[in-house]
């Protein structure tokens, strides 16, 4: 199974759709459904040597640096590293990926890192400056020998304050121009209770004819046999060439489970305050730890088999109102129409040899939902 694992609370960044929305995000009705407990400390207490006898009860354990920003607090993530050796892997804003000696940094064979695209966008909703330095660090740790993969893990955000809608064509396509060949993105709906707005309908319909374009792009590099990981398609694709259906896509509550800074195991990071969602602890046999479902609206859902629920937490909380849930399903629904349209011609390629199934593989649970 994946583990994230918390080692920090906090972040060295206030992006726009993440710090400034928590900030308004009060009576959103949650403390009624769930029972919270805010006793865990902002940075890891995690016992390194109980941590290890835990990951190493798990057959086939990947353990995920996470946050917050995991890189607030590198001393321990190196400490973690000096101590455990098994697959690696870290979400970060990329912000202190300098301070990370390459002797660390190049054991970690999968980094997601947070951009929203260019330069432009990034810087809006990041703040000025984050884009160009999060291009130069990743620069750096290439030079300093790194070869594994990095994810550009975009959060698609409309700002109707401003009536600026991102194109999700033009951020990939630029980020492809900026160096990157695997992306993911993130619709930011559903999480918070207060930033539901009726002009959604008027984003997603922008947003669908943008994902139409992106497919097409895809698709036509697919002829020179280049499958860029565009993770949204690549999981998709993947469960329709081998005919499988899918559990919810991110893992969490099945196949991955977050450890706390106090050392609880949740069913996700998002997920760390609420109590009941813990799984466990780190005394637990992985084996042992409690399964959460999708339940509720998805359960009777025809597209369950492919979405698989698309977010625990979206799932559990049910934020926003039942309209604006419906526009978030109609944009995965229109992903997955589109990219089953197009599944002969994929298939076409396979069997002329184009292209090969493995191109579509990819490590599940490691950090992309898959399901934006």
């Amino acid at each position: 199974m994946h583990y994230p694992i918390l080692l920090s609370e906090e972040c060295n960044l206030q992006c726009k759709y993440c710090y400034k929305k928590s900030l308004v995000e009060f009576g959103n009705g949650l403390d009624k459904k769930f029972k919270f407990d805010f006793s865990s400390p902002p940075e890891s207490t995690v016992d390194i040597k109980k941590l290890k006898r835990f990951l190493l009860k798990d057959k086939d354990p990947v353990l995920i640096f996470h946050g917050g920003e995991p890189l607030n607090n590198i001393e321990k993530l190196k400490r973690i590293m000096d101590e455990i050796h098994m697959p690696m892997r870290m979400q970060t804003n990329a912000i202190n990926l300098d301070k990370l000696p390459a002797k660390y940094t190049n054991r970690i064979k999968r980094i997601l890192v947070s951009i929203d695209g260019d330069e432009k966008t990034t810087d809006y909703y990041k703040g000025k400056g984050v884009y160009k330095k999060i291009i130069n660090n990743l620069n750096l740790i290439k030079e300093n020998g790194y070869n594994g993969e990095i994810i550009a893990r975009m959060t698609v955000s409309p700002d109707f304050e401003n009536q600026k809608f991102p194109d999700i064509y033009e951020q990939v396509m630029s980020l492809i121009d900026a160096g990157f060949s695997s992306i993911h993105w993130q619709l930011d709906a559903g999480f918070y209770k207060f930033d539901y707005n009726e002009k959604f309908q008027d984003f997603i319909t922008e947003y669908n004819k943008s994902i139409s374009k992106l497919i097409k792009f895809w698709i036509k590099e697919m002829e020179s046999g280049i499958v860029y990981r565009f993770y949204p398609f690549l999981g998709i694709i993947e469960s329709l060439l081998k005919n499988e259906k899918s559990e919810l896509r991110c893992g969490a509550g099945h196949s991955s489970y977050a450890i706390t800074t106090d050392g609880k195991v949740v069913a996700c990071p998002i997920m760390n305050y609420i109590e009941d969602f813990i799984a466990g602890d780190l005394s637990t046999d992985p084996k042992d730890l409690k399964k959460f479902k999708i339940t509720g609206r998805c359960i009777a859902c025809d597209y369950l088999d492919l979405c698989g629920g698309r977010c625990l937490y979206w799932n559990k909380t049910e934020l926003w109102p039942k309209q604006g849930d419906e526009i978030i399903c109609n944009s995965i629904k229109h992903l997955i129409d589109e990219l089953k349209k197009h599944l002969p011609k994929i298939q076409g390629f396979i069997d002329e040899r184009i292209i090969s199934k493995k191109q579509f593989n990819y490590e599940k649970y490691f950090g992309p939902e898959i399901i934006p």
